[in-house]
């Protein structure tokens, strides 16, 4: 069992930047992640870590398109603690951004489904005006 807990959302102008955390209590997974939700639309996923590839021994990290070269997903398995710094913002960045825990990150299509990972945060709010 883990209980995730984010916090570091606000409101920015288009163009700011954020640094959400999220606390993780219980059990750390080598498989985390931030995922958004937009009035109106279905969750998505923004960015995940997996914790010490296997095959590199660093941390393997996945972003969606549309946050690449944007946003950065960060780990700090010590003090079970992951990171997404986001810059330059815009209004479409605007939801309610969502930690998650235990998910299929090496895999390259369901790492990005929801119903995939097994615990949740309650969200913090982005609001990113134009």
């Amino acid at each position: 069992q883990v209980r995730l807990r984010e916090s570091g959302g606000g409101s920015v102008q288009t163009g700011g930047s954020l640094r959400l955390s999220c606390a993780a209590s219980g059990r750390w997974y080598s498989c985390m992640g931030w995922f958004r939700q937009a009035p109106g639309k279905g969750r998505e996923g923004v960015a995940t870590v997996y914790t010490g590839s296997l095959y590199t021994g660093s941390d393997f990290t996945s972003y969606a398109d549309s946050v690449m070269g944007r946003f950065t997903i960060s780990q700090d398995s010590a003090n079970n603690m992951i990171y997404l710094q986001m810059n330059s913002l815009t209004p479409e960045d605007t939801a309610m951004y969502y930690c998650a825990a235990n998910g299929p990150c090496t895999d390259p299509t369901e790492r990005w489904f929801p119903l995939k990972y097994d615990y949740w945060g309650q969200g913090t709010q982005v609001t990113v005006s134009s």
